[in-house]
């Protein structure tokens, strides 16, 4: 269901309409207020620059994570294949011991 949240974002309210829960549509504008404040502070910059920036280091932000993420993905599957062979070996050497102890 869609709900109708008040928030401030650089010191404009906004009425924000979601199918999110309250908290996390605060917790978004949060950042984004923050992030157009810093920028406005940093520098003497128009309200839509500092909304233009704010956007693009969030972007920015959001790739780095994107692509960590993806590389501790590529990094788990890694693992996974070599624990599976690992384990194949291990068998192998059951069998093989096995005959032997027979």
């Amino acid at each position: 269901m869609k709900q109708k949240v008040n928030v401030t974002i650089g010191g404009i309210e906004y009425m924000l309409v979601s199918t999110d829960d309250e908290e996390h549509i605060r917790r978004v504008a949060s950042l984004v207020d923050s992030k157009v404040n810093e920028m406005l502070t940093s520098a003497s910059v128009s309200q839509l620059y500092a909304a233009v920036l704010a956007a693009v280091n969030i972007a920015d932000d959001y790739y780095k994570m994107a692509d960590t993420a993806e590389n501790l993905r590529r990094q788990i599957k890694d693992y996974i294949e070599e624990a599976s062979r690992q384990k194949a070996e291990l068998m192998d050497a059951r069998r093989e011991l096995a005959k032997y102890s027979k």
